[in-house]
């Protein structure tokens, strides 16, 4: 079909030579647009936000960018980041097109300044044992050159004594210095290589750290005018968290339990988190937040199922069966000496806590967690001594805290002290302490409980077909401390499981009885060089033919 009908010729002619120019100016301009410039830029992490699991980094970056499109790749990023998280926000007169990521895996990752000295010194050392081996060598050559010349002066030629003196002499010289040498730089090649198999585990273990393959995010950007540009770009990296790790300090039995909240921050991601502003989340990427939704549950009775379906329709029953979909989630006088806990603000958000650290930090890629102090608080504290005789007869020390609520804390390990003393470790979990926070800050000798059996009240006997048993316990508790104490004294009486078997507590000596647990419970206060008793009985019957364990 004939294009522009009923037009003259010259005006037919340069209309299609100017669509012809249109279409040949669109194409030019998709070849550079696909074809636009990568402008690669450093940039610089400045903020971490550290989950119970993976954290979120924020970098900054900045560059020129002149007028039209340019590809911004921020190089040297951790391979381990999560694509799905990226986020990019930007300063200056430009539009962000789009944004990607990729893996370069030519180029190394920005290697930290160990690593890179550990390699220039397996380096160093390598050298040397080269050198050692070439300077062995030459050795060797030198002593096959005078044995292989052995041969003095010609066959008609008479030499001296004092000639074949001094050439022996001059063999046995030179012969001995080359062994000699030729041991000690054995002895350097050796420890060379032992050196250089212990860079080599150091080189491999820093290695593990630091992947070789580099990630890259590729930000698209437009601009009308050159100008300057800034950049912030977020992302959420694995091999990274937290864990929280408690100290607990009793200077005496008369001031308040300070507690030492610090947090273990781990990150094997490769990158060097260095003087960055870090802050510690309680929030857990990993868990999803999307409500589960109940389904239909359905009741029928049971029909016994054929296992002789054809293989057809069993591919059909395969098939239909409903599949759960993993979801993704995405994700002074003296002035005492300050720690980082005097420099985090705990910010309460909606769903999660969040210690914002205001000194800068620095968090190595290491197997090793750094410690951070997040805050250090004061417990109203009540202390009371506590002892089990049946099991201990020592008395243990307790601190009873209060208002723990108040300081967000998580499940962790505890380590204790008393009287600048460390004492012991203990567990904390906030879901299974009710009003009190009990702390055991130790042993004290000073006490002296002892738990012994009334055989003057202890008796067996029968009644028919029915066995009877009686039994008498007396607990003595002396202080021999300065200082009244009060103390708490824990026994029990057994319980019975059987209809057959009967149990009665004839005498609990003022004791809180729980039936249920069959737990006595004293608390006594009891002053210096004093000592106080307690004593409780108990009866069990039961058929005389019959034996019970465990009493």
């Amino acid at each position: 079909m004939e294009i522009y009908p009923h037009v003259h010729p010259r005006v037919k002619k340069l209309k299609i030579m100017k669509n012809q120019l249109l279409s040949s100016a669109l194409v030019l301009s998709s070849l550079v647009a696909l074809g636009q410039p990568d402008k690669p830029v450093d940039s610089k992490i400045s903020d971490v936000t550290v989950f119970l699991n993976k954290a979120q980094v924020t970098r900054q970056a900045k560059t020129r960018l002149e007028a039209g499109r340019t590809n911004v790749v921020v190089t040297g990023l951790t391979s381990q980041l999560d694509p799905r998280s990226i986020q990019v926000k930007g300063k200056g007169n430009f539009v962000i097109l789009g944004i990607s990521h990729q893996q370069n895996f030519l180029n190394e990752f920005n290697m930290p300044k160990e690593l890179k000295s550990l390699k220039d010194s397996l380096s160093t050392l390598q050298k040397q044992v080269l050198l050692e081996q070439s300077q062995k060598e030459i050795l060797n050559k030198e002593e096959q050159m005078l044995l292989s010349n052995q041969k003095i002066g010609g066959t008609n030629q008479n030499l001296t004594v004092a000639e074949l003196k001094a050439m022996a002499d001059f063999y046995r010289s030179r012969l001995g210095d080359i062994v000699s040498t030729r041991m000690k730089q054995d002895e350097k090649i050796k420890k060379l290589n032992e050196h250089i198999v212990r860079v080599n585990a150091q080189i491999n273990s820093k290695n593990e750290l630091y992947n070789r393959n580099t990630s890259e995010i590729v930000v698209s950007v437009s601009t009308e005018v050159a100008g300057s540009a800034e950049l912030e770009i977020n992302y959420v990296v694995a091999n990274a968290g937290w864990y929280p790790i408690y100290d607990l300090r009793a200077a005496n039995t008369k001031n308040p339990v300070q507690l030492s909240y610090k947090a273990n921050v781990f990150q094997a991601t490769g990158e060097e988190w260095k003087n960055v502003k870090l802050k510690l989340s309680t929030a857990n990427p990993n868990q999803s937040g999307l409500k589960p939704e109940l389904v239909s549950w359905f009741l029928d009775f049971y029909q016994p199922m054929s296992y002789s379906l054809s293989a057809k329709a069993a591919g059909m029953a395969s098939r239909s069966a409903p599949m759960m979909e993993k979801k993704e989630d995405l994700v002074d006088v003296e002035v005492e000496a300050q720690s980082v806990a005097d420099y985090v603000n705990t910010v309460q958000t909606t769903l999660s806590t969040e210690f914002d650290i205001s000194l800068p930090y620095t968090v190595s890629s290491a197997s090793k967690p750094t410690l951070v102090d997040i805050h250090l608080y004061e417990m109203k504290s009540e202390y009371i001594y506590s002892v089990a005789p049946k099991l201990d007869a020592d008395a243990f020390l307790i601190a009873k805290a209060t208002g723990w609520e108040d300081f967000n804390l998580l499940p962790g390990e505890a380590n204790i002290f008393f009287e600048g003393t460390f004492v012991g470790k203990s567990y904390i979990d906030p879901n299974n302490i009710k009003d009190t926070l009990a702390v055991s800050l130790g042993r004290d000798k000073r006490i002296v409980v002892k738990r012994e059996k009334m055989k003057d009240l202890t008796s067996r006997s029968f009644m028919g077909s029915t066995k009877k048993e009686s039994y008498a316990w007396e607990i003595s508790v002396r202080n021999t401390k300065s200082e009244p104490i009060r103390i708490t004294i824990e026994d029990q009486v057994p319980v019975s499981q059987n209809t057959q078997i009967e149990v009665s507590v004839l005498e609990t000596g003022g004791a809180k009885y729980n039936k249920a647990t069959g737990k006595l419970e004293w608390i006594l206060e009891v002053k210096p060089n004093e000592t106080k008793k307690v004593s409780y009985k108990y009866e069990v019957k039961y058929p005389k033919d019959k034996q019970i364990s465990g009493l």
